[in-house]
């Protein structure tokens, strides 16, 4: 097969191969880009794999980076572009089901896609555009498989993130895993434990927001891989109602998938951070879900107030809608929209007065009263008691202290 047609990230990356192709080594394109490419999806990194070792990489390249070099990883800098030059390796035992005991270089291309997880994966193309494959991987494209490199079990046994990888890829490209790699995911789907959480939140986020996440949840429960997840455990039937809900569950936004699970859990907002803090979530991530997750709720019941569209922010409110409205009971987009437009302000920022004038002009002392006159502020001018408008604001406040 040769595609004629190559996307620019490959063309400005042809310079780069014929750098060291000119020098006397193999060099190929290799990995996800290509697989995405023949599939016609957008493509991202351009990885390249040779057979010279690392220290023959850069003294072929002015400008390199030592990225993992005891890996045989070499980033090479060229026209403000970074390149990912990797030397074909073989790997030894993996104890640890994580990390090779050591690294060997090789010079044999198929040496070093053997290693490879997955045989869509284990791809290579020429400058040309002709692919090299060595594993059937072009035939499972074809016909929609996910199939692991030679035996599935010792690849497990190298790496066991690769079976969470290989579910996120079932749900991304909505294809099938095929029976001997399932079977070998179900018999060693214990080892993920060994995985650090960091890793498999990358795999879980990117298998939520795949093309049909439906699927790769069901091969995530019936493999049991959930299990060894971060308080997965007794999480089976949440993902179940998930798999229940009619048509596909499309999500925009990670921060959309973890308010789905955590609204569907029924938790609380103690138990939405603890949940996310256990899989390394960011901060921002983690506060989002809180909101949002209440947000759905109060969107359920009826009761989304001026306030509650306030503290809520337009990002999370829309993510929190999208729950809603695969759960069948969102709101109109416009209707949403409108009624965010609509508010006096969006953020305190806006008021027309802050604590440095209360306190010069009314002499009110720093402190908690001075906190909870500018919160009674914020919330009367939201919800429209209180005219946005210095005057009006210092004439309010003066009220309030002369009532108390």
């Amino acid at each position: 097969m040769i595609i004629t047609n190559l996307p620019a990230e490959f063309e400005e990356a042809k310079e780069v191969l014929g750098a060291i192709q000119q020098a006397g080594f193999e060099a190929y394109f290799v990995g996800g880009s290509v697989r995405d490419t023949i599939l016609g999806l957008k493509i991202h990194d351009v990885d390249i794999a040779t057979s010279a070792y690392p220290a023959e990489v850069k003294k072929i390249f002015k400008k390199t980076i030592d990225t993992g070099i005891e890996h045989g990883t070499v980033t090479v800098l060229d026209h403000n572009r970074a390149y990912e030059i990797t030397t074909f390796r073989t790997e030894s035992t993996y104890q640890d089901f994580r990390r090779p005991d050591h690294v060997k270089f090789v010079r044999s291309l198929r040496e070093d896609l053997k290693r490879r997880d997955l045989t869509i994966n284990a791809l290579a193309m020429k400058p040309d555009g002709e692919i090299i494959d060595l594993f059937d991987g072009l035939n499972d494209l074809k016909e929609g498989n996910i199939r692991a490199v030679g035996v599935a079990e010792e690849r497990f046994h190298e790496d066991a993130l690769r079976m969470m990888r290989a579910v996120r890829f079932a749900s991304q490209l909505d294809f099938t895993i095929e029976k001997n790699t399932l079977d070998a995911i179900k018999h060693n789907a214990h080892l993920l434990q060994n995985v650090a959480v960091e890793r498999i939140h990358v795999e879980w986020a990117k298998l939520l927001l795949g093309t049909n996440p439906k699927t790769g949840l069901e091969n995530f429960l019936a493999t049991t891989l959930y299990y060894y997840c971060p308080l997965f455990k007794d999480k089976e039937e949440v993902f179940r109602k998930i798999l229940r809900l009619r048509g596909s569950v499309q999500l925009s936004s990670e921060a959309s998938a973890w308010t789905l699970i955590c609204y569907l859990s029924s938790l609380t907002s103690t138990a939405v951070k603890k949940m996310l803090r256990a899989w390394k979530s960011s901060n921002e991530l983690v506060d989002s879900v809180v909101i949002a997750t209440e947000i759905v709720s109060l969107i359920e019941r009826r009761k989304l107030d001026t306030w509650s569209y306030y503290k809520g922010g337009l990002h999370c409110i829309k993510f929190a809608n999208e729950v809603a409205s695969i759960l069948g009971f969102g709101i109109n987009h416009t209707t949403l929209e409108e009624n965010y437009a609509a508010l006096p302000i969006k953020n305190k920022h806006e008021l027309k007065i802050n604590g440095g004038v209360l306190i010069s002009q009314l002499k009110i002392k720093p402190g908690p009263q001075l906190g909870k006159i500018l919160e009674k502020i914020e919330y009367k001018v939201v919800m429209g008691e209180i005219e946005n408008q210095p005057t009006a604001l210092l004439k309010a406040v003066s009220s309030w202290i002369e009532a108390e």
